[in-house]
């Protein structure tokens, strides 16, 4: 069985880290670069940088802000936000980010995943699905959690497969910043239906949420942001657990 990831989000709005709760009420976490390289020192497998307003100006800066992660940093990592074309993949790529992550754009226009797996290959492409539990049915947001896209989750995972995805990246908008727990069914259901690697996201709040995310929720990674951020849980102690628990980290 392939080992387990812990895998830190870093969520940039005008060049610093901020963490919300619900999408909503935002806080400063500090540098993204040093952030990054204390969770790399740390023992994190991978980190995601998410450009969370990524506007035309915002891009640009968050291409300078990649390079000194590059430069910093010797663990691989996602970038995502703002991302509508190949050529978006491609500056990103060239910066020095090793994965992609699409989601709004993807959602409005999906050939774009096929596009990215073709060109740069299903490795580069992580389909990153902010979803709300609305009634009974997990429904798709657009613009970071803003608008209903009308999409239902396990279908809309299923064809970012198909189309060429490498991993998919599930948020679940309830549980997010909320530290009680992942939602585990809505996962176990997802890597029941799914061939490629599912990273859990939002939820986390205390060490027994990891095991519970890969052993109920059958999750290959568990991303996290506060608890992180505000040194609630230090990584390595993290996986000390988890090993004594049975679940298989590097």
């Amino acid at each position: 069985m392939l080992a387990k990831r812990i895998i830190p989000c870093l969520d940039v709005k005008d060049g610093t880290t901020v963490k919300g709760v619900n999408f909503v009420n935002f806080r400063d976490a500090g540098d993204p670069v040093e952030l990054g390289a204390e969770y790399s020192r740390q023992g994190a497998d991978e980190l995601v940088y998410l450009d969370i307003t990524a506007s035309h100006e915002g891009r640009k800066t968050f291409t300078e802000l990649v390079k000194k992660v590059a430069a910093n940093i010797n663990i691989p990592f996602t970038v995502g936000g703002g991302i509508n074309e190949l050529s978006d993949v491609e500056r990103l790529l060239n910066a020095g980010a090793d994965k992609i992550s699409v989601n709004s754009a993807a959602l409005r226009r999906p050939e774009l995943i096929d596009e990215i797996a073709r060109n740069f290959g299903s490795q580069v492409c992580v389909t990153a699905i902010d979803a709300n539990m609305d009634g009974d049915e997990w429904i798709c947001y657009l613009n970071g959690g803003r608008i209903p896209s009308g999409r239902k989750l396990f279908e809309w995972a299923v064809e970012a497969e198909k189309r060429g995805a490498g991993e998919i990246l599930f948020t679940s908008m309830n549980h997010d910043g909320v530290k009680k727990g992942y939602a585990n069914e809505a996962l176990s259901v997802l890597a029941g239906m799914l061939h490629i690697p599912i990273i859990a996201s939002g939820g986390a709040g205390k060490k027994e949420d990891f095991r519970d995310v890969f052993v109920e929720g059958k999750a290959d990674a568990a991303l996290a942001a506060s608890v992180f951020h505000f040194g609630e849980i230090k990584i390595s102690e993290l996986k000390q657990y988890l090993r004594n628990e049975k679940v298989n980290v590097r």
